[in-house]
């Protein structure tokens, strides 16, 4: 029943932020992801892709230390791909944010600084290299 900038707004809600600072952090998270301009549509008026980025700004909401990010990009084209990794890395790079992605989209593991590879619940690989930027 919320529209996307309600839901990205939500958990400021909970945490006790002021309506004003509230919805323009959701509109500036909403811009970063590149759907500021569906911030009054409802989550069935989405595509796939336009709701897993509106839910990459709704975990982003409160300034997280540690983002964790399960197959972010899993509905998203390459250039909407390409966005949410630039986010990532200027997450990490700018404001000092970890962020941990389970992915197996080759573009995604090669934007990454690490890669650890499990098989059957154990570290198989552990790979450290500079990403592709």
């Amino acid at each position: 029943n919320l529209t996307a900038q309600e839901n990205v707004e939500l958990p400021m809600a909970i945490a006790g932020v002021a309506a004003s600072q509230r919805q323009r952090r959701a509109l500036h998270l909403l811009e970063e992801v590149g759907v500021k301009h569906l911030a009054r549509r409802y989550p069935n008026e989405l595509s796939g892709g336009e709701m897993q980025r509106t839910a990459i700004a709704v975990a982003l909401a409160n300034d997280p230390p540690l983002i964790l990010a399960d197959e972010p990009t899993g509905e998203l084209d390459h250039e909407n791909t390409e966005l949410i990794m630039d986010l990532f890395t200027k997450l990490n790079k700018e404001y000092g944010k970890t962020v941990i992605i389970a992915s197996h989209n080759e573009y995604v593991i090669s934007r990454t600084r690490r890669v650890i590879e499990l098989r059957d619940g154990s570290v198989f690989k552990d790979t450290r290299a500079a990403p592709q930027d």
